[in-house]
């Protein structure tokens, strides 16, 4: 139970720095070796940071995190999470691995569906 309750609040910890960092702000943030190497080839903040010219999308991935449910998804945030290269997901969502193929396949089928019947 130790270790699901420590997983959780991993979880909970890097959503609120996700949520936190705006693009233009990754220079301040200390790199930490052990997480985010400096030069690596993915860089979190160049992953992400496209989550962030749709508004409330990164709010809308958030709360699916939490919640399992897709549905509060619009398909201007599933465009830009669909164009995200997948070997950047790893790095996003390090504690949930399954998270990203699951967020991607319901994008799939909102960018299927037409958008009147769509939120």
């Amino acid at each position: 139970m130790e270790n699901k309750s420590g997983a959780i609040l991993c979880v909970i910890l890097a959503m609120a720095i996700v949520l936190q960092v705006r693009p233009g702000l990754a220079q301040i943030l200390p790199h930490i070796p052990e997480v985010f190497p400096p030069g690596s080839p993915i860089d979190i903040v160049k992953c992400s940071s496209s989550l962030f010219n749709v508004q409330g999308c990164v709010q809308e991935i958030y709360n699916s995190i939490f919640s399992g449910q897709f549905a509060n998804i619009e398909a201007a945030c599933c465009k830009i999470f669909s164009a995200i290269d997948t070997k950047c997901w790893p790095r996003m969502f390090p504690l949930n691995p399954f998270f990203p193929p699951l967020l991607k396949n319901n994008c799939e089928r909102i960018a299927t569906t037409p958008s009147s019947t769509h939120k």
